[in-house]
């Protein structure tokens, strides 16, 4: 559905999208993640043919933004960080007014408006003027917005910002609801709103992808080990003789405890499912009760730190270097990959910084 080839975008000297690469498939919600100022924002607008790129192109279902762009702006709809509202008008007149402006034909605009409304809870407030709308009503109306038309892909960027735990567990659910008809990239910096909501995960940090995939096969894939917390009623010895010769246990601590019980953390390199199994027969054959078995693996917020700090590092590196970078540490999967090399740069100039840092 979207293609994006070695996508450039420079300030003056500063460099706030890196050569980026992925492609975004039908049907799947895509979660855009990575800190403040790493080019978030600024790929969105490229995206959506808001900003024009300094090199690299960007195709929608085979249209080039910059090339075809009525044909490529047709199949997306975008809602951005602050909605495009205007707030002297009703909902419906807003509707009505954006309908007309994306070429909705006049028959198919009354029918188009209701279901958007419908879609994203603004029917009770169709009469309404927005500026009278409490925050998390207008981002419904500026999601309203963005699937007038019915575009095959929406963009909404920090859609949740601003808005009470209420509002944003609503949002996420009508998120969740565009995910079913529409393919959608959702631009974030809370992690866990992104893992609620989101099928594919891609991590941008200072303007390069530095990680594609699903959460939990991130999670595995960049976890490196797990650590399993074991109650059993033995000695700690006895428990620990038991363990020791499983293929994938790197380190034991084993202590007891009252009662005939010991306490075990196990840390392991085999991070698939059977190691549950294996632990628990090994304990089985010695004739040991296992008390508790649970497994504790990095989180999707620890990966992220991960990433976005080894690659911080790997770029500061590169600039004492004075040269050049190498190719990224990562490799991606199927849907994205990095190939860039990294450009030393000071800051953005002043009047650059809120888009750049967006």
């Amino acid at each position: 559905m979207i293609e994006v080839s070695h996508l450039t975008k420079r300030y003056g000297s500063h460099l706030a999208v890196d050569d980026l690469n992925f492609t975004v498939e039908n049907g799947v919600v895509y979660g855009f993640l990575g800190p403040n100022g790493a080019g978030k924002s600024t790929t969105m607008n490229i995206l959506t043919g808001c900003l024009a790129a300094t090199s690299g192109t960007v195709t929608i279902d085979g249209y080039d933004i910059f090339d075809e762009p009525e044909e490529a702006k047709r199949r997306i709809g975008y809602l951005p960080e602050l909605p495009p509202l205007y707030v002297g008008m009703t909902v419906r007149e807003y509707l009505t007014f954006v309908a007309r402006a994306k070429g909705v034909p006049s028959k198919e605009q009354e029918g188009q408006l209701e279901h958007v409304m419908e879609v994203t809870g603004t029917t009770e407030v169709a009469d309404r003027l927005i500026k009278n709308l409490s925050k998390g009503f207008r981002q419904r109306v500026g999601i309203a917005q963005a699937i007038l038309g019915d575009p095959a892909v929406v963009i909404l960027d920090e859609p949740t910002v601003g808005l009470d735990p209420i509002q944003i567990i609503e949002i996420r659910d009508l998120i969740h609801e565009l995910g079913k008809e529409h393919t959608v990239i959702l631009s974030s910096h809370i992690l866990s709103e992104v893992q609620a909501v989101c099928d594919q995960i891609l991590i941008i940090n200072r303007g390069k992808l530095v990680a594609c995939g699903e959460p939990q096969s991130l999670e595995e894939q960049f976890a490196g080990e797990a650590t399993y917390k074991i109650t059993a009623k033995a000695a700690a010895a006895d428990a620990e003789r038991a363990l020791q010769n499983i293929d994938g246990v790197q380190k034991i601590e084993a202590q007891d405890g009252e009662d005939g019980r010991c306490d075990l953390t196990v840390t392991v390199s085999d991070l698939s499912a059977e190691m549950d199994e294996r632990l628990s027969f090994a304990m089985s054959d010695r004739r040991i009760p296992v008390l508790r078995l649970e497994r504790e693996q990095a989180s999707l917020e620890d990966v992220f730190l991960n990433l976005t700090a080894q690659a911080e590092a790997e770029r500061e590196a590169q600039e004492k270097k004075g040269g050049k970078g190498k190719k990224s540490w990562f490799k991606s999967g199927k849907t994205a990959e990095t190939t860039a090399e990294t450009t030393d740069g000071p800051a953005p100039a002043a009047e650059d910084e809120k888009e750049a840092d967006t």
